[in-house]
């Protein structure tokens, strides 16, 4: 049908049928998100978890929609670049208008790249770089309101809840605006300074997670920009502040990259992403456009970063990661970049027992898992191109040995069929190693906590030996090597059965039968490998963690639909810890 018509024609219709597909997805991601705050009003935490999951696979069911629409409008022409050029061209004058002018363009990417399995990139079919170096057109209103005036701190955090758009109505607004006031005061007063504050200026739109929501902001006093950071619960009987946070590192926190997506309306992403980045200036943009809810355009900005580091850092080249070597992924990094890349061995030693096929499974588990703050977000990358000087000779060695079916090596280039991309952390045995024995305690004790909140969301992290876990910057246990993980409520939860005698117990096979769900918290003793002092920390904190009970009163919480709500801050945050 379309045969004849001129390549500018087909291009042109083809560009619509793309921005038309872009608009038509915004519009369904914008819908979910919306909702967040009617199931914040209602306390409807399952449906708010439902929505979560929809919105994460909306991006993969509107690519896979708009490529077969495609491919049906070009027929034959379908690979032909020349007509591409063309469509990338008029598309980019039709995204000019828009407020996400950003997340469009990794949106046209996304379709590209997957009809032409582009390897490395090819700057004449994609955005590599953006065609927008600063927002094509202006908005209406800042992405903020700012609260000026020498009034008292309570006063102004009272106005500001007023303009909170919650659909809910505090518990008591007075009490909790004295009590954020207080907290703000003390907080002013330790660092030397006192109200009144010259300028508070809050994010309009309130981000939604799981059972919380926050309200973003940050203020001015004496040329000081402190963040502030509240936190509310909607309780029985109405909203109330439960924590201030208002350190760079207690609103990191918030946004780790261990934490679900956050869901909050934003017109102009690009906006809230500078504001986010003023009190947040270490998160790099990428993991900022991840945590608001735009994980794809997230990948993009990883990727024009890792080309400007690559373009800038002649001399830092990819090498084996520090700690030992996993028996399914080889980790690599750059010494001087805190980003780790995982590739998949091709096959794995005993005694695991697993397929590629089910590591990419778990991986897409933790993709749509509630993470609780303890499981490193993994990025999804395919057909990397590197050159190849910028690999060492151990690296190169294990990659040729143990990765062939994932890495060629094509006219001096690294080519990278797929690869897993994660922040960064401190193995958790090396850093026990390293540090000093309060600390080494602190950490041992938060372990236990992981292994804890990972339960109660429904994980079972399968193996927990110390490597398989990593210490962040903030000094939080995570969870980062995902091959045996697997849901809580899929274990078989056992007791140890009894031997019979000295045989059963000298033997070096299990004198029982034992299935691949099955599970014996006893058995966990064996695997800590932790100093007898560190051991002795762990028994005094987390013995539970070795009973049959606590596991299978987490699986009938699970069962019951009971949803735990673990805090994304610390202690010292809230108004009323202990």
């Amino acid at each position: 049908m379309y045969i004849s018509l001129t390549q500018k024609r087909l291009a042109n219709l083809a560009a619509n049928v793309i921005y038309e597909a872009l608009n038509t997805y915004h519009a369904r991601y914008k819908g979910i998100t919306q909702r967040a705050k009617l199931r914040f009003k209602n306390r409807d935490w399952q449906n708010m978890r439902r929505d979560t999951a929809e919105r994460l696979s909306l991006y993969r069911e509107a690519v896979d929609q708009i490529e077969a629409r495609i491919k049906y409008l070009l027929l034959g022409r379908a690979q032909n670049k020349r007509i591409w050029e063309l469509i990338k061209a008029i598309y980019s004058e039709l995204i000019a208008g828009n407020d996400d002018w950003e997340l469009a363009e990794t949106f046209f990417n996304s379709i590209t790249r997957r009809i032409f399995a582009t390897v490395g990139v090819d700057i004449n079919i994609e955005f590599v770089k953006t065609d927008f170096d600063s927002p094509p057109n202006h908005i209406s209103e800042p992405v903020f309101r700012a609260y000026h005036g020498q009034v008292s701190t309570a006063e102004a955090m009272t106005r500001i809840f007023n303009d909170c758009p919650l659909m809910v109505p505090f518990q008591n607004m007075a009490r909790d605006a004295g009590r954020v006031a207080a907290k703000i005061d003390n907080h002013l007063r330790d660092q030397g300074l006192s109200a009144p504050i010259d300028r508070i200026e809050m994010v309009r739109s309130v981000f939604y997670r799981g059972m919380g929501a926050y309200l973003i902001g940050r203020f001015y006093i004496k040329s000081r920009l402190i963040p502030l950071g509240v936190a509310l619960l909607n309780q029985a009987d109405g909203v109330k502040v439960d924590a201030v946070l208002l350190t760079e590192d207690d609103v990191s926190i918030l946004f780790s990259f261990t934490r679900s997506y956050f869901h909050v309306v934003v017109d102009r992403p690009y906006d809230l992403i500078h504001f986010l980045r003023s009190i947040l200036p270490r998160k790099r943009i990428a993991e900022l456009y991840i945590a608001i809810g735009f994980p794809k355009h997230g990948k993009t900005e990883i990727y024009r970063e890792l080309l400007d580091h690559l373009t800038v850092c002649h001399a830092d080249r990819f090498d084996i990661a520090p700690g030992k070597p996993g028996m399914v992924m080889i980790v690599f990094n750059m010494p001087g970049y805190d980003l780790v890349f995982k590739l998949i061995r091709d096959r794995f030693e005993e005694p695991k027992n697993t397929t590629r096929r089910e590591v990419i499974d778990k991986y897409d588990l933790v993709f749509r898992h509630d993470r609780a703050g303890r499981l490193v977000d993994a990025q999804s990358f395919e057909h990397l191109k590197f050159d190849a000087c910028c690999f060492s000779e151990p690296l190169l060695t294990e990659l040729k040995q143990a990765a062939a079916d994932t890495v060629r090596i094509e006219d001096e280039n690294i080519i990278v069929k797929h690869a897993y991309v994660e922040r960064r952390v401190t193995p958790l045995d090396i850093f026990l190693e390293q540090a000093e024995e309060s600390e080494a305690c602190s950490i041992v004790i938060d372990w236990g906590n992981t292994i804890k909140d990972l339960a109660v969301s429904n994980i079972f992290p399968g193996d927990i030996l110390l490597k398989n876990f990593g210490v962040t910057r903030h000094g939080r246990v995570v969870f980062y090597d995902y091959d045996e993980l697997c849901p809580l409520t899929s274990c078989n939860i056992r007791k140890l059965p009894e031997s019979t005698g000295y045989d059963d117990e000298m033997a070096s096979e299990p004198w029982f039968y034992v299935d691949d769900n099955d599970v014996f918290p006893e058995e966990f003793r064996r695997f800590l490998g932790l100093t007898e002092s560190l051991r002795e920390v762990f028994l005094e904190y987390h013995s539970d963690l070795f009973e049959v009970d606590f596991w299978l009163q987490a699986q009938k919480a699970i069962q019951a639909g009971e949803l735990p709500h673990i805090y994304p801050y610390a202690d010292h945050c809230r108004l009323e810890h202990k």
